[in-house]
């Protein structure tokens, strides 16, 4: 997200339309150059570029903000009977009021906002202290006053002194005038960077809790009322074109900053002192033109998001893949299994969802060497998410570190995005698999490197059924084993076949698998050189419940029941050890089902 506003901010920096406003001195003193954007998400993540510390008023920006503290004070029902809630199509310092009741339209355009001042509760000293407590709970920090710039505001603003007047005139205002206009003037003249201003938008953004601090700024029933203003009027004259093409509630001030708030999922702040023909920052108005275009953010084009989006995250020490090791490999996954990490993710995959789950990966970085997404779970995926997946995967490239997907059929859009993206280099760069387990399994070969011993032939003596047996006892055992060699692809158990006979696997891998109901077949297991199967057999005898075939070419040593049963009479203590190997064997496959369990539950 970062490295897309670094290139936002330097394709906009060198736009050299608008003019800095002058209607107001102080203003006039602003560098056209200066040039801020702040992103700030409803789960307080903070992403910032350019002259985001640089301070400037606030200015109409205050107006949506001031509004919500009056409906606080004074009740929906009230504020309605002072100020109305419709659009104006006209200037912000235009004289709009209702015919009959002087009841200015709206609280965005200069009427309104100062017959909101009049509302707030208090005596004319103690308003301006609590405008600053309300602001600075919506920035997350203390707010000051421009002092110069307030007298600058007092000593030109003739003629929201008329308008305050002229609201008098129809009980719109219920007292003298003048310190309400001062008190409009000066929560104009508060001074806040565009960090506060992109804080302040992710709080509207966050039913009104500061995404930051935690703290509430406002009322969470009242906040739909203060972002149904924004979207219809916060941008005067330019409101329906904002709403066409940028989609998200705002407000625009005349010292350069614009707002933005897409409800639910993030806050936007942008300043840059040079304005349009209509006050609006004609940088910040591209910059929320590209991201709402880039991201998705238009309000009315909004999928299902589900409340939770990484479902579960687990490390490769935690749960392993099907692939049964010998005991040393196990050794080594349970002391570097963690460097494998897994984001199991659910629900429709946007720009908010999509930057958790990137943050996330970000945030464990120092903690993994392969990061899986696993996307079984999936419902959509939009060409923003595939964005920030596809700059995840370059910076984690970059690092030295694998960012993996299971289940990417799911969700063609990704593969096609990565195609396009990665061009020549998709084949070698997007490791795609079809389910999670074959995922673990290559990130767990890859701990285990140089390679896993499937290509090399091991002899007796490793097996692990014969762990602890003597020199005599194996040379027993070698008689009764008959070597079969199985072509890649072969079946050497088939499901219903009658139990005769134990496999141990001395060269190749195989793999245990079950048909499912869709008639697609899921592996249960696969098991590498020294592991024995098809064992279940020596115990009950009963059918074999699942397909064994070989995924390699694969030597077995295979042990007959019948010559294991002759072991009770003909050397009983070699047999009363194969048992306890297999007891052993069985009591470590339960520990580790148990454990994946617990992952799970």
């Amino acid at each position: 997200m970062l490295d897309y506003l670094q290139r936002l901010h330097r394709e906009c920096a060198g736009m050299t339309d608008g003019k800095v406003a002058t209607y107001i001195p102080e203003l006039a003193k602003a560098d056209p150059n200066w040039f801020g954007i702040c992103l700030v998400t409803a789960t307080g993540a903070v992403y910032e570029v350019g002259d985001t510390g640089q301070p400037f008023t606030i200015q109409s920006i205050s107006k949506p903000f001031v509004y919500g503290l009056a409906l606080e004070d004074c009740g929906r029902s009230a504020v309605l009977q002072k100020v109305g809630v419709e659009p104006t199509g006209d200037a912000f310092n235009s004289i709009s009021l209702e015919p009959g009741t002087g009841r200015p339209r709206n609280p965005m355009i200069n009427a309104g906002a100062i017959a909101t001042a009049g509302l707030i509760a208090g005596r004319a000293d103690t308003r301006p202290k609590r405008l600053l407590e309300m602001f600075g709970a919506y920035a997350g920090r203390t707010l000051t006053f421009d002092e110069t710039v307030y007298r600058s505001e007092s000593e030109t603003g003739h003629r929201n002194r008329a308008i305050g007047h002229m609201l008098r005139n129809f009980d719109i205002l219920t007292s003298d005038p003048m310190p309400v206009a001062e008190l409009y003037f000066k929560q104009c003249s508060i001074s806040v960077t565009c960090r506060d201003m992109a804080v302040m938008a992710a709080t509207l953004a966050n039913q009104g809790v500061n995404p930051v601090t935690g703290k509430q700024a406002i009322r969470g029933e009242y906040v739909e009322s203060v972002l149904s203003v924004m979207e219809t009027c916060g941008m005067y004259d330019f409101a329906g074109e904002w709403l066409y093409k940028v989609g998200m509630p705002a407000k625009s001030g005349v010292s350069g900053g614009i707002i933005a708030v897409l409800p639910g999922q993030l806050g936007i702040g942008v300043f840059s002192p040079p304005l349009d023909a209509r006050g609006n920052s004609v940088r910040g108005i591209r910059v929320c033109e590209e991201l709402s275009r880039r991201f998705d953010l238009h309000l009315l084009n909004r999928p299902g998001v589900g409340r939770f989006t990484i479902r579960l995250k687990f490390t490769g020490a935690d749960f392993n893949s099907s692939r049964v090791r010998n005991e040393e490999e196990r050794r080594v996954l349970r002391e570097n299994g963690r460097r494998i990490r897994v984001w199991q993710l659910q629900g429709n995959l946007t720009f908010s969802t999509a930057e958790v789950v990137a943050r996330d990966v970000v945030e464990s970085l120092a903690d993994f060497d392969y990061a899986l997404l696993d996307l079984k779970r999936v419902l959509g995926i939009h060409e923003c998410a595939c964005s920030m997946f596809h700059q995840l995967l370059l910076d984690l490239g970059a690092q030295g570190k694998s960012l993996l997907f299971a289940h990417a059929d799911r969700v063609k859009v990704l593969q096609r995005f990565m195609r396009i993206k990665l061009g020549d280099r998709f084949e070698a760069t997007f490791r795609s698999f079809d389910d999670t387990d074959r995922a673990l399994e290559w990130c767990e070969n890859k701990l285990l490197q140089p390679a896993p011993p499937s290509e090399r032939r091991i002899g007796p003596e490793t097996f692990a059924l014969f762990a602890g047996l003597t020199v005599a006892e194996l040379e027993v055992m070698g008689t009764l084993l008959k070597r079969r060699t199985f072509a890649a692809g072969a079946t050497i158990i088939d499901v219903g076949a009658e139990a005769a006979e134990m496999f141990l696997l001395a060269r190749g891998t195989v793999s245990v698998q079950v048909a499912l109901a869709s008639g697609a077949r899921k592996r249960l297991a696969t098991f590498s050189p020294g592991m024995a199967f098809g064992e279940m057999a020596v115990i009950d005898r009963a059918p074999r419940s699942a397909t064994i075939t070989a995924d390699t070419e694969a030597e077995c040593d295979v042990l007959r029941l019948d010559d294991f049963d002759r072991l009770d009479q003909t050397h009983p203590a070699l047999k009363l050890k194969l048992w306890r190997n297999l007891c052993l064997d069985l009591c470590g496959k339960l520990r580790k089902a148990n454990r994946e369990l617990s992952v799970f539950d």
